[in-house]
């Protein structure tokens, strides 16, 4: 189906605004599915409380650290149930 059909069929006149919940519509649903699965691993560095992530991340399913004082076992690391937060970078 093309862009222009979808456009039709919703009675949407702008391209752009289209184009746009497309594109919102494949990351919901990528968000949602389980097939495309990755796995990353990062060293945890003394006093650094800020990592980079991947450019193509849409969401974190699970985090997990490597607890090398019991039997190098991995533990996961509960979601927060608070208030989260968000802070922005404002350096250039």
């Amino acid at each position: 189906m093309t862009v222009l059909e979808v456009m039709e069929r919703a009675g949407i006149r702008d391209t752009n605004l289209a184009i746009a919940w497309i594109k919102d519509a494949i990351h919901f649903i990528e968000s949602t599915q389980t097939e495309n699965l990755k796995t990353r691993k990062f060293s945890i560095v003394e006093g650094q409380r800020d990592y980079d992530l991947p450019s193509d991340l849409i969401s974190i399913n699970s985090i997990s650290v490597l607890d090398t004082e019991d039997d190098n076992k991995y533990k996961q690391i509960r979601r927060l149930v608070g208030p989260h937060v968000i802070t922005e970078d404002t350096n250039p």
